[in-house]
């Protein structure tokens, strides 16, 4: 029985409390309340949590497959580690993928998909990057509208199982970015995304590619860089900050 199958025959009730921790501890490893390579001890969190082993470790395993957990050989679950080559394996994950995914969504999107594409980049542009309580990572708003600008030049592919594919790669990324704490003050994303809105938008898939390859690219090399240069951090220097 697959996962899918197997969470969709269990008492809803469970079910429920099931997602429930799973987005609390998806909210709170992102926050960093967790430490790279720290052990998610189900015992300890059913105790936090107020919730059986069962509903954790069902929690746990939705971790793993979100990128947000690794599963250890002895069976236990622990935040990922931090390293510079977990994020340049997912940064080609990416560079192989998304950019054939793009391919697809300018040659398939509608109308409707462009008018996404024009509203998602106009919020994106529009939202602050860091905000006087963030200073040190991106704002959770403009975390979220870049997600949804990403997204959003994809959907046009049509394909919920590439999508879902983003959608793991994309938190674990995440995550690899709200630890660096990393900034480029000489690099110009605003300037990379409009160049992405406008070649989907004229159709231009091959460029729309290039650019996003090229995008990603850069990023992947500022996640090394912070992570050569000690400036990626455990949890513990910075919770509470997204």
């Amino acid at each position: 029985m697959t996962r899918t199958a197997a969470a969709s025959s269990a008492p809803p009730g469970k079910q429920m409390l099931s997602e429930q921790v799973h987005a609390r501890l998806r909210d709170a490893i992102m926050r960093g309340d967790h430490a790279p390579g720290e052990a998610l001890k189900p015992q300890d969190l059913a105790r936090e949590q107020g919730v059986s082993l069962a509903v954790v470790r069902e929690a746990l395993v939705r971790l793993v497959g979100d990128g947000l957990a690794d599963r250890l050989h002895n069976r236990g679950f622990a935040v990922p580690a931090f390293s510079d080559r977990r994020w340049q394996e997912i940064a080609e994950a990416r560079r192989t993928i998304e950019p054939v995914v793009l391919r697809l969504s300018v040659e398939r999107g509608d109308v409707d998909w462009e008018a996404r594409v024009r509203a998602a980049h106009h919020r994106l542009a529009r939202t602050p990057a860091y905000t006087p309580e963030e200073t040190t990572h991106y704002s959770e708003a403009w975390s979220e509208a870049h997600r949804v600008f990403h997204r959003t030049l994809l959907e046009g592919c049509g394909n919920p199982v590439l999508l879902e594919t983003f959608d793991r790669m994309w938190t674990a990324s995440e995550l690899a970015r709200r630890w660096s704490a990393h900034r480029n003050p000489g690099r110009d994303g605003a300037a990379e995304h409009r160049r992405l809105e406008e070649a989907a938008l004229a159709r231009d898939a091959g460029t729309a590619a290039e650019v996003l390859i090229r995008h990603l690219t850069l990023t992947a090399t500022g996640l090394a860089d912070s992570a050569q240069h000690g400036t990626g951090r455990g949890a513990t220097s910075h919770s509470g900050r997204a």
